[in-house]
């Protein structure tokens, strides 16, 4: 379990791809990686930026967004703590293609673009976690695509619920999700008040209690499989 006072040092220890590593890496990691705090609505990291990191949430929460021409802004996913991010830039070598925001307050680990270079030439199972990764990423944005052209609002939130249950992306997800119904909201593309009556539907249906502090998930395969109507 990742707790918000958890420290660096065990919050990237307790990160899936660093228990891959032998001593030596885990020690050139632990000395080169650092934390940053990004206040409720700050920029983690900004669109057109280089990419001088790769990027774990500690704690709080990011969502990945774009704005367009007009100003609209686009959520693309949301990161809990365990999550790590900007994988295919790094390896890609290019500037970052979207902007990060904090959703509440949030500490992130960063780790220079070097330190994650060298343990792609000296890991092999390191490089194995990352092509694991950017599979799962990509399965993860297919089904955002789909789910935001062909699917009602109120499976788009059961979706949205159950796409944060991904132990490889999302390591440190809990059954108690603590999310607000506005963050519910923001991450998958309709206003509070529509993501509170499609979690009340959800709830009457038995995939998930309005719990205090979060939504607490009682049925994770039944959020997977919803398919309902934008009817309350």
């Amino acid at each position: 379990m990742i707790t918000a006072d958890i420290s660096l040092k065990d919050a990237v220890r307790a990160a899936n791809w660093a228990q891959l590593l032998d001593a030596a890496q885990l020690a050139r990691v632990e000395a080169d990686v650092f934390e940053t705090f990004t206040p409720k609505g700050g920029f983690i990291c900004r669109k057109g930026e280089p990419i001088e990191n790769w990027i774990g949430v500690i704690s709080g929460m990011v969502k990945m967004n774009n704005f367009s021409a007009s100003g609209k802004a686009m959520t693309f996913t949301g990161m809990p703590p365990g999550s790590w991010f900007g994988e295919g830039s790094l390896l890609k070598r290019e500037t970052r293609k979207y902007d990060t925001i904090a959703v509440r307050d949030t500490r992130v680990a960063r780790l220079p673009a070097s330190t994650f270079h060298w343990l792609l030439d000296t890991s092999l199972p390191f490089t194995r976690f990352l092509l694991m990764q950017l599979n799962e990423r990509l399965g993860q944005f297919i089904g955002m695509v789909e789910n935001d052209r062909l699917l009602d609002i109120n499976t788009r939130v059961a979706r949205c619920l159950a796409s944060m249950f991904n132990s490889h992306l999302y390591p440190g997800v809990e059954r108690l999700v603590q999310l607000s119904q506005e963050e519910v909201g923001l991450l998958s593309g309709t206003s509070r008040q529509r993501a509170n009556q499609a979690l009340q539907v959800l709830e009457k249906q038995g995939l998930l209690l309005l719990d205090y502090g979060g939504i607490r998930i009682l049925d994770l395969d039944g959020l997977r499989r919803y398919e309902g109507s934008d009817e309350a």
